[in-house]
């Protein structure tokens, strides 16, 4: 079912990722006391339960996507260039990211400012699938951290063991999920430069012409005819002909009503005349006769 729903902005397309040399906003879906897991319902651009959390498998860190990144064609030459990997695609999400941060946060579903300090070259089945770690901007534990090397390892072992394990449920078969890869934070900036590329290449044209096309739609269902100057004129005159339909109408009824009398009246006249033209003549041959007797 099409869902319709008006809101300021869409965490993915109505937001800029405000992408420099050091800072990117990112959307955060999930943190880490969450024991579902949530994900952005991409038509509407509301949070949406994905799933419970069956098992005992809790996100380390805030975790959601970079706006207007996309995962296609240059992230997925990305991976198999580094990784040696044939036939990869990328997995056609924006780019996932992890922002460590010593406060905790109630719930997800708002933006924050990240300084990109490494990621993981995950491969899920064939789909490139990066996972972008960054520290949030100002945080008094991790804010001054630049590069992945200075974070500690028991933070990159925790996040790494929540994405080869999370997927995988026990009663199910092996998932093939791979990090063949940790990177730097020159090569989350390469990563993040080609998922934005992806999105403007692959996506935004879409993302513009469906947006245009429901603008028109609700314009149309708004909008008030247009007034021409024909349109101003035909009340007129189809006013005025039938102020003039019923005066043609009167002026006949008259004629004709002040013609009838006047035929009735020829009819009496002709009725009374002719028995008295009648008498004139005999009259006028009775003198004749007569005096031919004599």
């Amino acid at each position: 079912m099409k869902r319709t729903v008006q809101q300021s902005a869409h965490p993915w397309h109505g937001v800029d990722a405000e992408h420099t040399d050091e800072w990117v906003t990112a959307y955060i879906e999930i943190v880490p006391s969450d024991g579902v897991k949530y994900e952005l319902d991409k038509e509407t651009g509301l949070l949406r339960v994905d799933r419970p959390q069956t098992f005992s498998s809790m996100c380390p860190s805030l975790y959601g996507f970079i706006p207007q990144t996309y995962c296609g064609k240059t992230v997925a030459k990305r991976t198999m260039e580094r990784t040696g990997f044939e036939n990869i695609q990328g997995d056609a999400d924006p780019i996932d990211i992890c922002v460590i941060s010593e406060k905790g946060f109630p719930h997800g579903n708002f933006l924050v400012r990240a300084r990109p300090i490494g990621g993981f070259r995950m491969i899920d089945g064939d789909e490139a699938d990066d996972k972008i770690i960054a520290v949030l901007q100002g945080d008094l534990a991790y804010g001054k951290i630049q590069d992945l090397a200075e974070l500690p390892v028991s933070i990159l072992e925790r996040l790494r063991h929540y994405f080869l394990s999370y997927k995988q449920l026990p009663n199910d078969g092996p998932r093939r999920v791979i990090i063949p890869e940790t990177y730097d934070r020159a090569e989350a900036h390469e990563v993040i430069k080609r998922t934005l590329h992806d999105y403007k290449v692959e996506i935004a044209g879409t993302v513009k012409a469906t947006r245009a096309a429901a603008g028109r739609k609700a314009a149309a269902k708004t909008q008030t005819p247009k007034v021409t100057a024909k349109s101003k004129a035909a009340p007129k005159a189809k006013a005025a002909e039938v102020e003039k339909a019923p005066k043609k109408a009167t002026r006949k009824a008259k004629e004709a009503a002040a013609a009838e009398p006047a035929a009735n009246t020829k009819k009496v006249v002709r009725k009374k005349t002719a028995p008295r033209l009648a008498v004139a003549a005999k009259v006028a041959k009775a003198p004749a006769k007569r005096s031919a007797r004599a």
